[in-house]
């Protein structure tokens, strides 16, 4: 008897035991021995595995995982080559070197820590907690630098500087989101902090439900955690926030380049219908010469809210209407959803249980969720079967006309709960749950439409996602979702765009006018005139308010809204020019002012925050549409206000007048804008006259000037025009530098305009020639240089 109750007494202590300790958290542990592997080391501890690998000099990833390291990623494309890092190993600590970065791993426990070349901290982990798990669980703790902040993480509310906050990554159907509301739509687990003189970068490649703390309430650390799975991160340690981006899409993959057509204007409403209404539309755009390309379809076309149909009724003849829309330039874009309809005989529903292609319950069958069908199955677009499945019925649109796609409601989000994370994914094979996969949703959606539109156009096909995950721009654009009418909500876009392109996403804009609520005559002038400077530019609202379109809002609204789409047309080259560089660098469109002035403090506070340039010469300021009077920030730098032509001088505030018709944006000194003559739509050919203006400065600049056919893939091949336009003021000269490529192009001539210079003549050819009244000049668009500027 006394030995069962010792028994029963041990057992119960080591069970209590046992839970206690279940209860805290478990470290990393310290070092048990290393193996090198060919592009790095793999170090097994006490209680995990780490393995460092270097992918480029100054990018490093690092995986740290209890159990067997899994290496499948949706978001990286690259893989790490051999041989980049010196390795050094003594009994406390393992060093990595490379051409410009030092790792240093602590032994006793494992810690990691970056250094520059001069020895200095960029990121280390905090030594107290390091990286630790609480179940599944797993965070790790970067010690605080001296006054850091944070940048990034996409598409996101609050302010440019993150510190002192907690942000989740869960994509989340929000309408009318608040100003500091999180998480939204998007997850893009990628940000930047900067401290002293130094930046860096850390992209956690984990797609579970991820939390960052970027010092919130404490002034030890920063830290990430994921829900589960490995903790996966890439460093990035090169000296500029500009050379991180360029190494972060390198990683992820850049920007596409858009059709043309997809960068003018363009016009949506939940909804338009029938095709009398769509029609009157495009025809008031064209008899009251509003230029816009794109009119899109919500989802009222859609028989029955089934996707990959057309309502008998209200769109009989979805042919037809694309024929009259396209001998109008114009192009039709329609919603989709990924829910299908459950309806024995619909096409989709059929096809997608006879092939096993939607999501599953844990025993088997298939998920049903409610959205605006009524009860639906969902696609498991990580099943490569369901990608080609889903990617080929778009031929049933294509064959109608339709060449642009908007992927809606695919967080996803169901009506009244959320998608149940039990809910099983093929995971390309490798199996997996929507715990998992819930954040990838919106991505893979959104890789096949992109995937099978583009095989079944052989053309480029506008692809628009609300949902996604890092290097979603791979495969679409991105709109912020379901804003509101309100100054607070149009100033917060300018933020989320830019922001976003701090992700690698370049193609981004808001719902211009707000999608929710009634929108002031005021506030439409504002945001229309913003909107000529944001990447995608969309107007869009709710079915139950007031219409939004350019004349909605009275004759003297019309009037601005006509002179604003003008100009967006005007810049069309310039704004070409700027996407094909974000397919090379990754330099976004719509970029931050961090970009350029990272440690300038002014940039970060709550009054210049919103301020972003529109490819690298327009400094836009989005203004409040009450504001009479505007407080704005100018960089270091001289400064021409671009409506007026007047010189700043950068480097303060500026208190300025704020005209209704006249949003404060500055051209940065020595820029070089490209232009062409106003068009109705992209179709139309502006005249062969390109118009070039240069602005005088003190600095050197090269623009690289962009064009192809707009429409097609043969760029690919070679069939584009790219030439460097180069301004040197030490030699008071401007140089049209030769061509490359095979494409002929659209201009024959340039005309240019110069603007802040005294001299009334330049060299061409070694001959003087005169400028006319308004300082320009024609010649030939072809290589030259031309001096006495």
């Amino acid at each position: 008897m006394k030995k069962t109750g010792v028994l029963l007494t041990i057992a119960f202590l080591f069970a209590n035991g046992l839970y206690a300790q279940s209860r805290l958290s478990e470290p990393l542990g310290s070092y048990k021995n290393m193996v090198k592997t060919g592009n790095g080391i793999d170090i097994a501890t006490e209680n995990a595995t780490v393995s460092i690998s270097f992918f480029n000099p100054s990018l490093i990833k690092v995986s740290v995982s209890k159990q067997t390291p899994d290496n499948f990623s949706y978001a990286v494309i690259q893989t790490a080559p051999a041989g980049l890092a010196n390795i050094i190993e003594n009994t406390t600590q393992i060093e990595l070197t490379t051409a410009a970065l030092k790792v240093v791993i602590t032994k006793s426990p494992i810690l990691i820590s970056f250094y520059n070349l001069q020895g200095e901290v960029l990121n280390q982990d905090l030594p107290s907690l390091g990286i630790r798990w609480q179940g599944t669980e797993v965070t790790n703790y970067k010690k605080l630098q001296p006054s850091e902040k944070f940048i990034g993480l996409g598409e996101k509310t609050g302010d440019l500087n993150r510190f002192g906050t907690v942000l989740t990554n869960w994509n989340t159907d929000h309408p009318a989101y608040g100003l500091n509301d999180d998480p939204l739509y998007q997850t893009q687990p990628f940000y930047m902090g900067i401290h002293g003189n130094k930046v860096y970068g850390i992209f956690f490649d984990n797609s579970f439900k991820t939390t960052f703390n970027f010092g919130a309430s404490n002034t030890l650390y920063s830290s990430f955690a994921a829900d589960d799975g490995n903790l996966v991160y890439y460093f990035f340690g090169a000296p500029t926030v500009a050379q991180i981006l360029n190494d972060y899409t390198w990683l992820i993959g850049r920007s596409l380049l858009p059709p043309l057509w997809s960068l003018g204007y363009q016009q949506c409403k939940w909804s338009y219908y029938p095709e009398s209404e769509v029609l009157s539309v495009a025809n008031t755009f064209r008899n009251k010469k509003l230029p816009c390309d794109v009119i899109y379809l919500d989802i009222h076309y859609m028989d029955a809210y089934k996707v990959f149909t057309f309502s008998p009724e209200r769109f009989p003849n979805p042919k037809h209407l694309t024929s009259e829309l396209d001998k109008m330039g114009f192009k039709l874009a329609v919603i989709i959803d990924p829910g299908i309809k459950i309806e024995k005989g619909y096409k989709q529903y059929d096809e997608g249980v006879a092939n096993d292609l939607f999501i599953k319950y844990p025993d088997g069958t298939f998920y049903n969720g409610s959205v605006w069908p009524g009860p639906t199955h969902f696609p498991d677009y990580t099943n490569p079967e369901t990608r080609k499945w889903w990617g080929e019925s778009f031929k049933f649109y294509i064959d109608n006309g339709v060449v642009g796609f908007w992927n809606d409601m695919n967080e996803p989000a169901v009506w009244g709960a959320n998608f149940p994370s039990v809910n099983e994914i093929n995971f390309d094979g490798r199996g997996g749950t929507m715990r998992e996969g819930h954040n990838l949703y919106g991505l893979q959606m959104a890789r096949s439409t992109y995937e099978g539109t583009k095989k079944l156009m052989n053309r480029r096909p506008l692809v628009i996602t609300r949902a996604g995950y890092a290097g979603v721009q791979r495969y679409s654009s991105v709109w912020t979702g379901d804003n509101f009418a309100s100054d607070e909500h149009m100033l917060l876009s300018a933020r989320m765009v830019s922001n976003m392109g701090l992700a690698g996403i370049a193609f981004a804009g808001p719902d211009v006018g707000g999608f929710m609520g009634d929108c002031s005559a005021k506030l439409f002038t504002r945001w229309i005139t913003q909107g000529v400077f944001t990447p995608f530019f969309r107007g869009h609202n709710v079915n139950s308010e007031k219409s939004k379109e350019p004349w909605a809002f009275g004759d003297a609204v019309e009037s601005h809204a006509r002179n604003v789409l003008n100009l967006r047309y005007q810049l069309l080259p310039y704004i070409y020019s700027a996407f094909y560089t974000a397919t090379q660098t990754g330099m976004p469109v719509a970029r931050s002012l961090a970009i350029d002035y990272t440690f300038d403090e002014a940039i970060y506070k709550k009054d210049f925050q919103n301020e972003y340039f529109f490819g690298p010469a327009f400094l836009v300021t989005p203004i409040s549409s009450e504001a009479t009077v505007a407080k704005i920030y100018l960089p270091k730098g001289n400064w021409y206000r671009y409506t007026t032509q007047e010189l700043y001088e950068g480097g303060k505030e500026c208190l300025i007048e704020v005209p209704m018709n006249d949003l404060p944006v500055f051209v940065k000194e020595s820029s070089l804008i490209p232009m062409q003559t106003v068009v109705q739509n992209t179709s139309e050919m502006p005249s062969d006259t390109l118009f070039l203006k240069i602005y005088k400065g003190s600095i050197s600049n090269i623009f690289t000037y962009y064009e192809d056919d707009g429409v097609s893939y043969e760029f690919e091949q070679g069939a584009f025009l790219k030439r460097d336009l180069v301004y040197n003021p030490a030699q008071k000269s401007l140089t049209i530098g030769k061509p490359e490529g095979s494409y002929t192009g659209k201009f024959k001539s340039v005309k240019l305009m110069f603007i802040g210079f005294d001299s009334k003549t330049v060299i061409v050819n070694k001959k003087q020639q005169a400028l006319d009244n308004d300082n320009a000049l024609v010649v030939p668009f072809a290589e030259q240089v031309i001096t006495g500027l």
